[in-house]
């Protein structure tokens, strides 16, 4: 198997070493990523890793806090996290992240314990694979007996406004991003969203557009969508909402509660 592994982190020396020795050695494909909030954002949802690590150095309580927007892909995406660290930048991380689950592996990096915990993750993945294809496959859901959480897709361009979203109702619903009409769509072909929020203005196909091939398509037609729009938008916005009629618009950036209220009004 060949595994898709981000890397990331401040120390970007140990980050070089480490896809070079994993390119070089194990024949992996990595991507390296700037630890800021929207680039990790970004390629989480595009490159769609099996292994991040994550490389420390010179950390403070701002900067761990960064690798907190991965916290939902990595619980539900089957990825592993490899934290490369000192003493020091380990304690700051433990303190001020929220992932739920990692690896710490000390400096130097002992190459070796690396090889051998990533050939674990791959037989592992292999035995996921191979038990898919079995005869019988357990199925247990999560969610029975209790209350379904509500699925929301966002679909925005802007990275910042993707992140700025999501965290502000991640606390209440499941909340999937895409940066495009094409992604929504492909996402759409395989889930069903509760509610889309469309941003209104995008490259190539914009907010309108999407929302016409979402009620030309069955299965679909029946799905809430609420524009998301600037100011400067807001008489165009108008005039599609008699033209498409989709259940509103949220004029961004929103507040928190104006997001709620506003889903809580049309879902209930």
């Amino acid at each position: 198997m060949q595994l898709k592994v981000l890397v990331t982190g401040k120390n970007r020396k140990v980050a070089t070493d480490i896809c070079e020795h994993l390119e070089t050695d194990r024949g992996y494909i990595t991507v390296k990523c700037d630890p800021s909030k929207t680039a990790l954002f970004d390629l989480m949802i595009s490159e769609l890793p099996k292994v991040v690590i994550i490389c420390l150095g010179d950390e403070s309580s701002v900067t761990v806090q960064a690798y907190n927007v991965m916290r939902s892909a990595l619980s539900h995406g089957n990825i592993t996290t490899i934290v490369v660290t000192d003493s020091d930048d380990e304690k700051m991380f433990m303190k001020y992240t929220e992932l739920e689950r990692v690896f710490f592996l000390s400096r130097p990096v002992s190459l070796f314990a690396l090889y051998e915990k990533l050939s674990e993750i791959e037989k592992t993945l292999e035995d996921t694979k191979d038990r898919n294809l079995s005869a019988f496959r357990e199925y247990f859901n999560e969610d029975g007996g209790t209350s379904r959480r509500k699925k929301i897709l966002v679909v925005d361009d802007d990275t910042e406004q993707l992140v700025h979203i999501k965290e502000q109702l991640e606390e209440f619903y499941d909340v999937t991003c895409v940066k495009s009409g094409v992604a929504a769509f492909k996402y759409l072909a395989r889930k069903t969203p509760d509610i889309i929020l469309l941003d209104y203005l995008m490259p190539m196909m914009d907010g309108p557009e999407v929302l016409r091939n979402i009620h030309d398509t069955s299965g679909w037609e029946d799905i809430p969508v609420v524009f998301l729009t600037g100011m400067t938008e807001k008489n165009k916005v108008l005039k599609t909402l008699a033209e498409l009629k989709p259940q509103g618009y949220i004029v961004k950036p929103a507040k928190k509660s104006e997001l709620v209220a506003k889903i809580i009004d049309i879902l209930g």
